[in-house]
């Protein structure tokens, strides 16, 4: 259950921001983001911060809807491990509770 909602937000956020791109960049003289196809994929390199930098937003929407992928992918990532060091801290100290009698 730890794992469902993370994982449920980064798919939410790269459908959500990559149909944002889309619409923001599309019509745009310039633009590189011009199909669903590379807005989705734009959406998976930004949200997981690999950022190869083929497709970039150039409107300041777009740039906008950017910020809060690129944001959002490190708060789950940071979350998510937050989360699990606290679940194994406290196994961890369950066990050392039950060894020395605590």
């Amino acid at each position: 259950m730890v794992v469902v909602v993370p994982l449920i937000l980064v798919l939410l956020i790269i459908i959500f921001g990559g149909i944002g791109v889309y619409l923001a960049e599309h019509e745009h003289q310039g633009a590189n983001i011009t199909n669903l196809g590379n807005a989705f994929w734009w959406a998976v390199e930004t949200i997981t911060t690999v950022g190869y930098g083929d497709y970039t937003p150039i409107t300041t929407i777009g740039r906008i809807i950017a910020i809060f992928v690129m944001f959002s992918g490190i708060g789950i990532v940071v979350a998510l491990l937050g989360t699990l060091s606290q679940r194994r801290l406290q196994r961890v100290e369950s066990r050392f509770k039950s060894k020395t009698g605590c």
